[in-house]
C-alpha cells in the first residue's frame, strides 16, 4: 500500500460529506461527538482486531456493527506482544497473526470500514508504526480514509514524530489517561491529544468486569478540568445497562472485548455477525438511555451497573 493506492477513494487529506462539501477527518470525528451530545447521549465506539476471525470476516463484522449503531470504529492492529490487552483480545489477535494478517492488510480493513462514513481509527502499539515507518504509516492511514490513531503505549514526550506526521495528514492523536494520572500528567496528555481523550476505567488489562469502580467517573471529572476534548471511557463495558451507566458521565463508551467474544463463541461466521449486530443494537440503546445533565457533563451512575468479568476491550 502506498500514497497513491487509496488516494482516489479517500481524497487524500479530506472526504466528501452528505451535502457534497469537503470536510477534514478531524472534523468528522468532532461532528460525531457533537451530534451525539445534541441528541443527549454518548457516542458508541466499537473495537475489533483486523484479520479476526478472517480478513473478510473482520470487515463484515465491523460493517455490521456500524449498521447496528456504532458511531466510531477502532480497528486493532494485531501484535504479538500486547501490553494492555486481556486474554479475549489476545486470543483474537493470535488468530489474526496466524492468518498472516499484516499492517497493510489492517489498513485495507480501515479503508473498507471508512467507506461507510463512520470515523475509523486504528488502535496500535507503537512498535508496529515505528517499524512500518511513521511518515509512511500516516500517509497510508490517511489514504485509507482513517481518522486517526489511538496509541496506548506512546507518551507525549516520545510522540514528536507521530504528532508531526499526524498534523501533516490531518489525523487525530488519541492518547490515554488512567486513574493513576496526576493533574500535571492529565494536562500534558490532553494537550498532546486531539479528537478525544481515551480514559482507561481501571488499572490493568482490557476485559469486562463484574463491576466498574468509581475511578472511571472520578477520572472523567478530573480530566474535564484540564480539557474541552470529548472523553471516552474504555475497559469493561459489555451490556446495554453498563453502557448507559458510563454514558451518564462520559462523552463516549468504548467496547471491544465483548464484540470479540461474540465472534470467538460463534458456531458459524453468520452466527458471529448476528451476535455482534445484536450486541451493537443493545449498546446503542444503552448510550441513549444514559442521559445528559448539560452539554458535555454526564451524570453519575456507573456504580449502579455491573460488568461481566472476562476480557472485554475498552
Amino acid at each position: 500500500m502506498n500514497g497513491s493506492s487509496m488516494g482516489e477513494s479517500s481524497m487524500n487529506q479530506s472526504s466528501m460529506n452528505e451535502s457534497g462539501m469537503i470536510e477534514s477527518r478531524s472534523a468528522r470525528l468532532a461532528e460525531v461527538f457533537a451530534t451525539a451530545r445534541s441528541q443527549g447521549r454518548a457516542a458508541l465506539i466499537g473495537y475489533l482486531p483486523a484479520g479476526f476471525p478472517t480478513h473478510q470476516g473482520s470487515i463484515d463484522a465491523l460493517l455490521a456493527m456500524v449498521d447496528a449503531g456504532v458511531d466510531i470504529v477502532e480497528v486493532g492492529l494485531p501484535y504479538s506482544d500486547p501490553l494492555m490487552d486481556g486474554p479475549t483480545i489476545q486470543a483474537a489477535t493470535e488468530i489474526a497473526l496466524r492468518n498472516g494478517n499484516t499492517t497493510a492488510d489492517s489498513l485495507r480493513v480501515v479503508a473498507a470500514v471508512a467507506r461507510t462514513g463512520a470515523p475509523t481509527l486504528v488502535m496500535t502499539y507503537w512498535n508496529l508504526v515505528e517499524r512500518y515507518g511513521v511518515e509512511r504509516f500516516a500517509g497510508d492511514l490517511a489514504d485509507a480514509g482513517g481518522a486517526g490513531m489511538i496509541t496506548p503505549d506512546l507518551t507525549p514526550e516520545e510522540g514528536g514524530a507521530w504528532f508531526e506526521a499526524a498534523k501533516a495528514h490531518d489525523l487525530d492523536r488519541v492518547l490515554l489517561v488512567a486513574p493513576s494520572s496526576t493533574e500535571e500528567r492529565l494536562r500534558i496528555v490532553t494537550a498532546a491529544s486531539s479528537g478525544f481523550v481515551y480514559a482507561a476505567s481501571t488499572m490493568g488489562v482490557t476485559g469486562a468486569r463484574t463491576s466498574l469502580s468509581g475511578a472511571a467517573e472520578a477520572l472523567v471529572a478530573r480530566t474535564r478540568v484540564v480539557t474541552d476534548l470529548p472523553i471516552a471511557v474504555g475497559l469493561g463495558v459489555s451490556s446495554g445497562e453498563q453502557a448507559a451507566a458510563v454514558a451518564s458521565f462520559a462523552d463516549g463508551v468504548i467496547v471491544g472485548s465483548a464484540f470479540v467474544r461474540c465472534l470467538l463463541d460463534a458456531s458459524t461466521p453468520a452466527a458471529g455477525i448476528d451476535a455482534v449486530t445484536q450486541l451493537a443494537r443493545e449498546l446503542a440503546r444503552g448510550v441513549r438511555q444514559g442521559g445528559v445533565r448539560e452539554a458535555g457533563v454526564r451524570q453519575a451512575g456507573v456504580r449502579q451497573a455491573g460488568v461481566q468479568q472476562d476480557g472485554v476491550r475498552a
